[in-house]
């Protein structure tokens, strides 16, 4: 409930708790749990959630820790949804979110530079992350984009068969390759809505801005669900409230299904997280100490990286649409920057900017 100001944010918060107050576990304990959400798909501080509880409480620990982790923001974001499909004609609420997505855009390129710096640090991420951005605007899809830049990693780093962690990689890598026919259909029903956040879920990458990348490519260019515009406002109200930017399925879900779609987007898109961390945690040490892994994750964060910015770049002509929504993102920018304000304090700013604007220029 309290968890605003993304991962980071909430893994300080988990080792306040569990490492600092309660002494749950050991700080080094921590740190390769920590170290262990990157090597599987899925929000990190979830999955950090869901770790925490399995190490203190066993199975039920696991489910506890990670469904009250979600509820609140699924609670929340949900609601919000409700109120944006209800009243979505209130100008107030226009007016509002008009304000919103140019920070937004902000915050989304500030997150990309700060990753980039880490996820492009060598000669052939950089590379290989510009290959696969010139591949994704010719219209490659970004499930094949990111397992080549997967594979790519794990050649550069080592060319014998993987050991121990590396095979365990290699079992993760089929959920890749989910049946073409999950995308292929343009009708809407709850069931195709599952298989989708499913999918999105088991194999996603990098940061929670990696999933723009999947809602762009699925519900906005292939099926025609969702307009840009409504991807927006679903980021928005994912980057406003607290909790997992995962979140942002149970907005889509009720938009497209009501309140069952809200669900099951929600239990879909979570789900692989509960299961990949229930078979990870026993292998921590041997899957973190395999370089080859690392290569792996070299090349699918250098694929992830360009994957958000070709996102970042279609969502933004669709946020700034004049010259006072292209000062705010600037504006924006330049706060997360020097003084590295946090999108608690940005959005809703930017939501009290737009309405001020709209009824100055009304």
């Amino acid at each position: 409930m309290l968890g605003f100001g993304g991962p980071a944010a909430h893994i300080a918060m988990f080792r306040e708790e569990a490492v600092s107050r309660r002494k749950w576990l050991s700080d080094q304990r921590f740190m390769d749990l920590v170290g262990a959400t990157s090597l599987i798909p899925g929000p990190n501080s979830t999955e950090m959630a869901i770790h925490l509880g399995l190490e203190r409480a066993g199975w039920r620990g696991l489910v506890a820790a990670g469904a009250l982790f979600i509820l609140p923001a699924f609670l929340i974001v949900t609601g919000l949804a409700w109120v944006y499909v209800e009243f979505n004609e209130v100008p107030a609420l226009q007016w509002a979110l008009y304000g919103i997505k140019p920070v937004v855009i902000a915050i989304v390129v500030n997150a990309i530079v700060g990753l980039a710096k880490t996820a492009l640090g060598k000669v052939w991420t950089l590379v290989l992350a510009v290959g696969v951005l010139t591949l994704y605007i010719a219209g490659v899809n970004e499930l094949i984009l990111l397992a080549a830049g997967g594979g790519i990693g794990l050649l550069v780093r080592a060319r014998e068969w993987p050991g121990p962690g590396g095979r365990a990689l290699f079992g993760l890598l089929p959920l890749g390759a989910m049946p073409a026919v999950v995308t292929a259909a343009s009708t809407f029903s709850v069931g195709h809505l599952f298989l989708l956040f499913l999918k999105i879920g088991a194999v996603l990458y990098g940061s929670g801005y990696v999933l723009l990348a999947f809602m762009q490519g699925d519900f906005v260019d292939r099926l025609g669900w969702l307009t840009q515009q409504q991807l927006l406002d679903a980021v928005a109200v994912g980057q406003m409230t607290p909790g997992p930017v995962f979140t942002t399925a149970s907005f889509v879900g009720y938009i497209l299904g009501g309140w069952s779609g809200a669900v099951l987007a929600t239990v879909a898109i979570f789900l692989p997280s509960f299961v990949f961390v229930a078979m990870l945690n026993p292998l921590v040490a041997r899957v973190r100490a395999d370089r080859r892994a690392s290569g792996f994750l070299d090349g699918v964060n250098a694929a992830a990286i360009a994957l958000m910015i070709g996102v970042a770049a279609t969502l933004g002509r669709a946020a700034i649409v004049d010259v006072f929504t292209g000062v705010l993102a600037a504006v924006s920018l330049a706060l997360v920057i020097r003084y590295r304000t946090t999108a608690t304090w940005l959005v809703p700013a930017g939501a009290v900017v737009g309405v001020i604007y709209q009824v100055v220029i009304q």
